[in-house]
């Protein structure tokens, strides 16, 4: 699947779904920025996040709140959809409501995910593993391809550096073009410090832009960025979240 519109693919939501109230105020702002710039924002959250950091770590609403909060949105706003899953039952009834599923850069080696994930037909966009190479990646997308389904995307993250800090090794950018099509670059995942919060995962969203224009520099096809209206207080990734104000003018400068 191609560049949207000749245009960059943008995928933006809070991390993890806490409310309606805040899945719809994102949704509004992602329905005016497509008016704004001709573009096609797909919409993501994730209704469990199974591998925070502490077991109090809030994980979401479940899968089955979750989906239906997330086919709202759908049918309201009109907006194509984007969630992880973490296991392989999860994958067919989260195929029924989204059109991309995501799968967790510590989980883009487990077979039967991949497979799963494969088998709805939907667009299974592949996170890179901190400890992989761009080039490793080839045998995940393998995996799904060959379980039926060739709509897949990989997604840059970011290497493990040290304890409790990811870098960019952006020539994983080019490295993965040669085996998905499309190749997304997580600019707010890349500036996470895992970990490194006491209990929680830290981050520095102020390098959130520059991780965008470097990764168009490269060649990414496209941009996933978790935002929320107030990241301080989010219940998961806060730290490394854009606020949500800010991502008009981070897309009006990738456009340019």
């Amino acid at each position: 699947m191609a560049e949207i519109n000749n245009k960059p693919i943008f995928i933006a939501g809070p991390c993890v779904i806490e409310s309606e109230e805040l899945l719809d105020v994102v949704a509004q702002e992602l329905v005016r920025l497509n008016k704004k710039y001709d573009i096609d924002i797909i919409f993501k959250s994730s209704f469990d996040k199974a591998n925070r950091t502490s077991i109090n770590s809030f994980r979401g609403v479940g899968m089955e709140r979750g989906l239906q909060m997330l086919a709202d949105i759908k049918q309201k706003y009109g907006l194509r959809l984007l969630t992880d899953i973490h296991e392989s039952y999860q994958a067919e009834a989260a195929g029924e409501v989204v059109d991309v599923l995501q799968i967790p850069a510590f989980l883009c080696r487990q077979t039967d995910l991949l497979v799963a994930a494969a088998k709805t037909g939907k667009i299974v966009n592949i996170k890179k593993a901190q400890f992989l190479s761009g080039e490793d990646m080839q045998y995940p997308v393998q995996k799904v391809r060959e379980s039926g389904n060739d709509n897949v995307w990989l997604t840059e993250r970011g290497n493990i550096y040290g304890y409790n800090n990811l870098v960019v090794d952006f020539r994983n950018i080019p490295d993965m073009k040669k085996y998905a099509d499309i190749v997304i670059m997580d600019c707010t995942h890349s500036v996470q410090r895992p970990g490194a919060a006491g209990g929680k995962t830290g981050g520095n969203r102020e390098f959130v832009p520059a991780m965008a224009m470097a990764a168009k520099a490269f060649g990414a096809n496209g941009y996933f960025f978790e935002v929320h209206p107030d990241p301080d207080n989010a219940k998961s990734d806060g730290p490394n979240m854009l606020y949500l104000k800010d991502l008009d003018g981070v897309i009006g400068n990738l456009l340019k």
